[in-house]
Parts: C-alpha cells; structure tokens; sequence
C-alpha cells in the first residue's frame, strides 16, 4: 500500500515538474527575442538579425513628470552570420551575455537577397527548433531585413511591435509561420507575405532622435509572391486587395466608387461580410475554375447629394462595386498567373478536393498547368445599410 502512494506522489510531481528544476532559467539570465531578419550576404552566408528586449525599456516605471514615459531606445539589435541559421545564431549569441529566448518572437522577415534565393532551408530552423512561435507574423522587404529591426517606432516600445500590430489589425495580406510553412510545403499552393517597406513619415519624437532628419516607420506597401520557395515579385495593394478576395479573407476595409448621378463625387463602401466559392472543372485537358464572391456592404460616406436609396441608385452602386472588385482580382491573377506562373490562390487545393485521382497526374507541375487554366469570376454584391439618413441632408451655405 505504502509503496503504491510513493508511486502516485512521484507521479503527481513528474506532472507538475515535467522539465525538472535544472531546466528553469531566471529571466534576468534571458535575452528575449522580439523579431528575426534573416539576409543572405554577398559570399551566400545566413545573416541572422535579431531584436532584443531591453529588459529596463520593460520593467515598469520610467515616467517624467508630465505623466510620459520618455523615449528611448528599447531594443537592442545584433547580427550575426554563419553557414545556417543555427550557425548564425551561435556566433551571433557570441556578443550576447545571455541566453538566446525565442520563445516570445512576434516577427520574422525576409530580405530581398534571402527570399530570392529560397526559403526552405533557413525555414525549417523555425518549425524544427521548439522555441520559436508559430504564431509569428512573417514579413518579406525589397531591401535588408536588418534595416527593418534596426528601425523605431513612434507608437509601440519597439518597431517589432509594431510591425506585429500592422499584421494583425490592418486590412492588408498577413500570414503566420506555420500557415506559411504550410502554403511552402503543399503542391496545392504557393506562399505570399506581407512586403514592408521603411517609409519616410515626418519629424521624429523624444531623447536620441534629434540628430534625424526625418523619422522612418515601416509600412505595408504590397506582397510577395513565391514560387515555390523562392519570391518572383511583387503585388501593389491594389492587387494584393485582389488576393484577399480570391482568398476570402476580406473581413473589413472600404471600397470606393463614383457617385451614380454625379460621377465627380465618391462614395465610401463598408464590407461587412464576405464569402467565396471555388468550383473546379476538368474535362482531361483543360482546367478551368468558376469563382464567386459574394459579399455584403453599408454606405457609409457620400460626397454627392443624391437620394442613394432608391433600388435604381443601389443596384447601380453595386454594380459599380462588382466592378471595383473585380479588376481588383483580374490585376492580381493577371500577375501571378500571367507574369509568374504560380498559384498564391489555393485553388490546387480545391483541384485536389474534386479529382482526386486527377491531381495525381497533374500535382508535380501544377504551377504549369495553373498558368494554363481558365478562371471566370462573378462578383456579387449586396449593399444592404444605406447609413443612418434616409437622404442626404441639404446643407445651407
């Protein structure tokens, strides 16, 4: 009986200490990783850059005395290279008096000369290493990526922060590490990212900054398109509006219009809903996809002083919305399917779910049969709150 209770205790501790007190580490002996770059040099090098918690930026306290914490940098970015990631990352911990901890990174971003010259390798540190997230934002950038972690934000306590803020509350093209990875390794789709960009946005704020002439915060100007594991070029937000669609992610964000009777003036469109279906057909040589989207809109903005609620005006604007969206989504498969050849849409997957036995034959090329396929969009809008007045009010000048 006795011997039967030491076993359930030794049990119940195993639980409750699965790694065991030799594996815990104090934070004061943790550098806490924010963001990573990843760069390939001129001599084909990993370039590793990481942003790392200042751990008084994060302490609490600081505040002068009107009330403000005081500006200041609080992260701190080192580099390091090597022949792979974890090369980079033993030689850049070299510089660093502590330990290396992923477990709170929120970004990762591509460099142009990384990206082009292939992901596969440097992203299967990420998904075989336990510490870094899944949940992290993945980023792509036309210039360095450690010029990108190297940059302030005016906002947030650091730029990775912010970044990680723009991927999860704007209405642009996101995507985590493991969806990535997955869009990597599937023969049913090609990944896309986020491209970001420094952009010049005015005077910068606070101690250290006054030496800048003007301050640079990075922005989301577009996205990258891979093939296979290796980015082939751009979309602009415009066409990147196209993929959101074609993917059925456009939760939110606006679509403007001109005015039905008075052209000259615009309108202002609220998506509320929207859903998509992609059918399939083969006949054994041509592939072709019927695609609709259907969505719902609120009139929220009227430059124009017409009445908008006669069902004459609103079928009008819906047409002219079809219209909007539906350039939107030719110009995005115009470039990745006519420029690129490859398939950032997913519709291999809904191929596969349909045929099969079909996919077999065609899964090893289907980024060549995708650029032969025919794809007809029908675009089905539905305007469906007009805005809190009836009419327009008539201002008195």
């Amino acid at each position: 009986m006795n011997r039967k209770i030491i076993l359930l205790m030794v049990l119940i501790l195993a639980l409750l200490f699965p790694e065991g007190c030799w594996s815990r580490r104090e934070i004061n002996e943790l550098a806490i990783v924010l963001g990573a770059g990843l760069d390939r040099t001129a001599d084909n090098k990993v370039q590793l850059t990481l942003q790392l918690a200042r751990p008084s930026a994060f302490s609490g306290g600081g505040e002068n005395a009107g009330g403000e914490a005081p500006r200041q940098n609080n992260s701190w970015v080192v580099t390091g290279t090597g022949d792979t990631v974890l090369d980079a990352e033993n030689n850049l911990a070299l510089k660093v008096s502590r330990h290396i901890y992923w477990s709170h990174s929120i970004i990762i971003v591509y460099g142009e000369s990384m990206a082009r010259g292939g992901v596969r390798d440097v992203s299967n540190f990420f998904m075989r290493n336990p510490q870094p997230r899944e949940t992290s934002w993945i980023f792509v950038t036309e210039g360095e990526a450690k010029n990108v972690l190297e940059s302030h934000s005016e906002l947030e306590k650091t730029s990775a922060q912010s970044i990680a803020f723009l991927a999860r509350n704007q209405p642009g093209y996101s995507i985590m590490l493991e969806d990535f990875q997955q869009n990597l390794t599937s023969p049913g789709t090609n990944p896309a990212a986020p491209r970001i960009q420094l952009l010049k946005l005015g005077q910068p704020q606070g101690v250290g900054m006054e030496e800048r002439l003007r301050h640079e915060e990075v922005g989301i100007t577009g996205t990258g398109i891979f093939k296979d594991d290796k980015l082939v070029g751009w979309l602009d937000m415009s066409e990147t509006r196209g993929l959101l669609w074609l993917h059925g992610k456009v939760k939110e964000g606006a679509i403007i219009v001109p005015s039905p009777g008075q052209p000259d003036k615009k309108i202002s469109l609220a998506i509320s809903r929207d859903k998509i279906k992609v059918n399939p057909e083969y006949d054994g040589e041509t592939v072709k996809f019927n695609v609709n989207i259907e969505f719902d809109m609120e009139l929220l903005e009227q430059q124009s002083n017409e009445d908008l609620t006669q069902p004459e005006k609103i079928k009008e604007i819906e047409r002219l919305a079809a219209e909007e969206v539906l350039e939107q989504c030719n110009s995005a498969l115009a470039k990745a399917q006519g420029d690129y050849g490859t398939d950032i849409f997913g519709f291999g997957e809904a191929f596969h779910r349909k045929y099969k036995t079909e996919w077999k034959k065609v899964k090893g090329h289907w980024n060549d049969e995708f650029q032969k396929a025919r794809v007809d969009i029908a675009v089905e809008p539905h305007l469906r709150l007009t805005g809190m007045l009836h009419r327009r009010a008539s201002l008195k000048r």
